[in-house]
């Protein structure tokens, strides 16, 4: 019977329609408020129009693309080569480089933020490797200059998540059929060819799913940010979280325009996953 199956879902639309669309809901009409603290009053679509001319905004928005163009693409990649590599049924310590790499992911986010900043001060590690190798003459500013700082926030995200999505990708390349590498070896197929023409295309729907939490994860980064430049040099690395969080915390308190921002990571997760979606082919 049909209402026997709604009993066993019946929990879960509580429970996703009270913690998620319920407070969806509230947030849009706040964001058509504006005041300062709990003295709100309706305003309507004039937060929105402010946004535009927000400059804090626009840099904050900037930052958090150009975060979201350069490193979501460089970790895929990097995740996708990893999990190749140690996929190899010849490669000894497998288990060893497999827990190395996804280990960042599961540490503190505040901790390796933390580490992330001493690493990359002017006496950290970086520059004394960096001066070590003469690669450079002098240390570097790296949380002072502002395309350094950018640099450095790339860098910190890329080694925390590019193990996590690694490891979707070898948990999808051990259901892959050995047999057609075996057969397009004997057709005399490369590992270059192999990677291209067989690898990609199974891992197609993976590398889909992967692209989109990335995307959204790097939409609403928060905590590097936060620790390791706090926002600075000048906004040079602010993003739309932390901005939304100044708005909240640091700033006067403006909740109706915060809420009003944070709908702008709604809307780009909307519109970037639809053109993900459309880029890979899938209807569905």
């Amino acid at each position: 019977m049909s209402y026997i199956g709604w009993l066993f879902i019946a929990l879960s639309v509580v429970g996703i329609s009270l913690f998620y669309f319920y407070p969806m809901v509230q947030a849009f009409l706040l964001s058509l408020k504006s005041g300062m603290g709990a003295n709100l009053e309706f305003v309507g679509l004039d937060n929105y129009a402010r946004l535009f001319k927000d400059p804090t905004f626009i840099t904050a928005l900037t930052n958090t693309l150009l975060y979201l163009l350069i490193q979501v693409p460089v970790m895929i990649i990097l995740a996708l080569i990893f999990s190749v590599l140690l996929n190899d049924p010849t490669l000894k310590f497998k288990g060893f480089f497999r827990t190395a790499i996804f280990l960042p992911c599961v540490t503190s986010l505040v901790a390796y933020a933390v580490i992330f900043k001493y690493l990359f001060g002017v006496d950290g590690l970086v520059n004394e490797a960096l001066m070590g190798l003469h690669v450079i003459p002098e240390p570097l500013n790296w949380l002072s200059d502002p395309f350094l700082a950018k640099i450095t926030i790339i860098i910190a995200i890329t080694w925390r998540w590019t193990g996590y999505n690694m490891i979707f990708y070898l948990s999808a390349l051990q259901n892959v059929d050995k047999q057609m590498y075996e057969a397009a070896k004997i057709d005399g197929a490369s590992a270059i060819q192999q990677f291209f023409f067989i690898t990609i295309p199974m891992l197609k729907p993976i590398i889909l799913f992967t692209s989109i939490i990335s995307t959204i994860g790097t939409l609403q980064l928060f905590d590097e940010v936060m620790n390791i430049t706090s926002g600075g040099p000048g906004n040079a690395t602010l993003s739309i979280s932390m901005y939304i969080y100044n708005l909240s915390f640091e700033y006067t308190p403006d909740f109706g325009y915060a809420a009003t921002v944070s709908y702008v990571i709604v809307i780009l997760v909307v519109i970037l996953s639809l053109i993900q979606f459309r880029v890979a082919g899938d209807r569905n």
